[in-house]
């Protein structure tokens, strides 16, 4: 079984540009309703996940744009190792994404992590692997 989520949001394009600058991911799909980014070249490395404009229901009920986004969950990215997470930080700093915390050791999860904000107020943590 994979996972692949996908968010509801504003702005697929905005979106997708985000991640792409922020995390690396590479945009498979693109336009304005529907985004799918991969872990490198589309279609070959995995899917990583997906954007749905909100306005676009093809699947029916997929939330409610008013409520505030991402109460109680949060997407979680491992990056093979410190320095990937360093150059991450980076992206955050030139790209002027709204920090939740700066790069942190968590000694109860005993890796480094940091937590950001997306564009529509998902929690995006970025970790190295468990030491």
């Amino acid at each position: 079984m994979k996972l692949a989520p996908m968010l509801q949001v504003d702005d697929v394009e905005a979106s997708s540009r985000w991640y792409q600058a922020i995390l690396g991911l590479v945009s498979g799909h693109g336009g304005a309703e529907y985004e799918m980014l991969f872990d490198g070249e589309p279609f070959v490395t995995p899917l990583v996940m997906q954007l749905h404009r909100w306005d676009a229901r093809e699947h029916g009920f997929m939330g409610d744009p008013a409520i505030p986004r991402g109460n109680g969950a949060s997407l979680w990215f491992e990056v093979d190792d410190r320095a990937a997470l360093d150059a991450v930080w980076a992206r955050v700093g030139a790209h002027h994404a709204k920090v939740v915390e700066p790069p942190h050791w968590s000694p109860l999860a005993h890796h480094h992590e940091l937590a950001i904000q997306d564009p529509d107020g998902y929690l995006v943590v970025v970790c190295t692997p468990f030491e």
